[in-house]
């Protein structure tokens, strides 16, 4: 009797297609919201303007608005990439839900040191504007703040914990790379690598901006304004592109250049934190009293405190780029023959 045909074999792996899609649609989704933000940015500096408020500098509001605009579209094209399953975005959305863990978590821990202090210095001040005003009761004041940090703590924490939880699943990565079979650029190298090189791409960026919004750049125990910190922006923004670049490329002299900019700009930041004044460095800058004082109110601006913060999250650059030096090797000397090694050795060994 003929043979009974055998079953095909059961794929070694859960497909999650289904939780892609998801996934890609949540991201799709907050870069139209982001996209939406800015116009209200906009009206929301029109409006200061108007109502004779100590409004920013429209330049701040331009990096606002910028910054949505870039959050839009790697959210977007993110989110389109999980839709199609595509390897790439599988990747970069791993690498991206890592960097937004640990930047959600450090930044809520701040929230939590700043946010209950900042809301009492402005209820003082509302009190003594207004003293016939019935004073709001602390309970109360104790909710709202419990609230924006929990509502904070979700998006900062929850939510990428739960896409960092989905995206390095191997079932979530076989069904990528079963659906997606071409070999794609973000397989060609580590992605830690890869990660280093995203962040150095976005500090870029983020120069170029701040060099036209605001040239004000802390150079070992002042602020540099004016040309002399555009410059510097700038160079750092072409020293970044190029460790980004080399790191794409796997070259250890791009591990060496990071090594040293990063070492650069944590020994200026320690030394301008204890010497500089930042309220004023800003009024150098041309910004009206009136500005000076919204400042001077916000928390994050007092003790230097947004410096400290910004130095904590380059130790920890530091320390993720530390770690990465595993990933280089240098090239092997040729012998004295004339030949060369084609084994890659330590450096130093």
């Amino acid at each position: 009797m003929p043979a009974s045909p055998a079953n095909p074999p059961e794929p070694a792996f859960k497909d999650r297609s289904t939780g892609l899609l998801v996934l890609g649609i949540i991201e799709i989704a907050g870069g139209a919201f982001a996209a939406l933000a800015i116009p209200f940015v906009f009206l929301s500096a029109i409006l200061m303007r108007k109502g004779g408020g100590p409004a920013m500098p429209l330049r701040s509001f331009a990096v606002t608005c910028l910054t949505y605009a870039l959050l839009a579209v790697v959210l977007v094209t993110l989110g389109i990439g999980a839709t199609k399953a595509k390897r790439w975005a599988w990747a970069l959305n791993l690498v991206v839900s890592w960097i937004w863990l640990i930047t959600g978590v450090m930044v809520t821990i701040m929230l939590i040191a700043v946010v209950p202090s900042s809301i009492l210095a402005g209820m003082r001040t509302a009190a003594s504007q207004n003293p016939s005003a019935p004073p709001v009761p602390a309970g109360f004041m104790a909710v709202i703040v419990t609230f924006m940090i929990v509502v904070a703590a979700v998006f900062l924490v929850v939510l990428p914990l739960i896409f960092l939880l989905f995206y390095r699943s191997k079932n979530v990565e076989l069904t990528c790379k079963q659906r997606d079979p071409v070999e794609r650029w973000t397989d060609r190298r580590p992605l830690p690598v890869t990660a280093l090189a995203l962040l150095a791409a976005a500090s870029a960026a983020y120069y170029l901006v701040l060099s036209v919004a605001t040239p004000l750049f802390p150079f070992f125990g002042r602020y540099l304004t004016g040309r002399p910190a555009t410059a510097l922006f700038l160079l750092f923004a072409v020293v970044d592109t190029y460790i980004a670049v080399a790191f794409l490329r796997l070259k250890l002299v791009g591990w060496w250049v990071a090594l040293v900019a990063i070492l650069l700009r944590l020994s200026s930041s320690a030394i301008t934190i204890g010497r500089a004044n930042l309220l004023e460095a800003y009024s150098k800058m041309g910004w009206s009293p009136q500005q000076l004082e919204a400042i001077s109110m916000n928390p994050m601006f007092r003790g230097n405190a947004i410096l400290w913060w910004s130095m904590m999250f380059m130790v920890l650059y530091f320390g993720f780029l530390l770690w990465l030096k595993r990933y280089f090797r240098a090239p092997a000397p040729a012998s004295y023959t004339g030949f060369s090694d084609s084994t890659p050795i330590q450096p130093g060994s």
